[in-house]
């Protein structure tokens, strides 16, 4: 088998093309959350947080050669680690309301059983008679 023929093969499984697509559609949904949260969500919290921001924390642990103070930026990974709670938070708002929406009604009737289940219990219900 040549090289382009089995490469060919496996850029045509189904499962690059799900994996492609997954990531084509991740990356989309991306963008609709930073944008849930930085255009909806922020602007609506920020009357009750004021302005939170920790990006500006830092301590000083040495002195360079030149001089200069080396700082340990803590406040960058307080302020990822605010923005990732957000976002959670956000995520699971929306999808609990999405699969509220999904929810069968507690009053719609059960599904009707398939052809291959009422067989199935007819011939459950044949082999416990015997």
């Amino acid at each position: 088998m040549s090289f382009t023929s089995e490469f060919k093969e496996f850029a045509m499984k189904g499962s690059v093309i799900d994996l492609a697509v997954g990531v084509v559609i991740g990356g989309a949904f991306g963008k609709i959350v930073a944008s849930l949260v930085g255009d909806v969500i922020m602007p609506a919290l920020s009357p009750m947080l004021g302005s939170v921001n920790f990006t500006d924390l830092a301590v000083q642990i040495a002195t360079n050669a030149a001089g200069k103070p080396v700082m340990l930026r803590y406040g960058a990974f307080l302020q990822t680690i605010f923005e990732f709670l957000v976002i959670a938070l956000s995520l699971f708002i929306v999808i609990k309301g999405i699969n509220r929406l999904k929810r069968p009604s507690p009053n719609a009737p059960p599904p009707v059983p398939s052809r291959t289940e009422v067989l199935l219990q007819d011939i459950k219900d044949l082999l416990t008679r015997s």
